[in-house]
């Protein structure tokens, strides 16, 4: 059988319907009291949501961060991203279609990023390790959450992508990018059917930072 790769095409084609599964919007809140619990947050702070989807992320967010760039490669996704921000009036969110592992690196600077579930979709992981820390101010954090490694049951084997990660083999990745304090949370597990029983399938967040 051949192997595909989750694509753009994959989550504009369930952009619709993507707000409306309980568990994303859960893992969603999860993550983001995480990362509340991690990073002092202010309003001064600049962030980057990468790999950010509808924004489930970066709603309960909004309001303890300055200036949120949203960027995604799938223009459904940011369709209904585009359609919440202009219905709730949010004035601190700018959205970009962008592939952070292809396109030219941008001249903006963050002081936070942050992705969810994204990572494991991106073939080379030590580089955008690194392309995350060279968009982070110094003293900037990156906080990623994503799966523990798993057997490739989580997407079906026939997916070619990071089938997880070893937390210890992902932070070695982060030091060598030029990040620092990287530090490991289990924040939320995904429970999905699997052959007449529930498999559970841990989350991690992960945080370091640039000096």
């Amino acid at each position: 059988m051949s192997k595909v790769v989750l694509d753009a095409g994959h989550f504009d084609s369930k952009a619709r319907q993507w707000d409306s599964n309980p568990v994303f919007v859960e893992r969603a809140e999860r993550i983001a009291a995480a990362i509340r619990a991690e990073v002092a947050l202010d309003t001064g702070m600049s962030a980057l949501d990468y790999g950010c989807g509808s924004g489930l992320l970066s709603f309960p967010l909004k309001d303890a961060l300055g200036r949120i760039t949203l960027k995604d490669t799938s223009a459904g996704m940011l369709d209904v991203l585009r359609e919440k921000i202009a219905e709730q009036g949010v004035a601190n969110m700018t959205v970009r279609q962008t592939d952070l592992t292809a396109d030219p690196l941008p001249d903006e600077r963050y002081d936070l990023i942050y992705s969810s579930m994204t990572l494991h979709h991106i073939p080379d992981t030590g580089h955008i390790l690194k392309v995350f820390h060279d968009l982070l101010n110094p003293g900037g954090h990156l906080c990623i959450a994503d799966l523990d490694r798993e057997d490739g049951s989580f997407h079906g084997i026939e997916v070619d992508v990071h089938h997880g990660f070893d937390r210890e083999a992902l932070a070695g990745l982060a030091k060598t990018a030029g990040l620092t304090d990287v530090r490991f949370r289990t924040v939320f597990e995904i429970v999905k059917q699997k052959e007449g029983s529930e498999r559970a399938y841990p989350v991690f967040l992960m945080t370091a930072r640039r000096t």
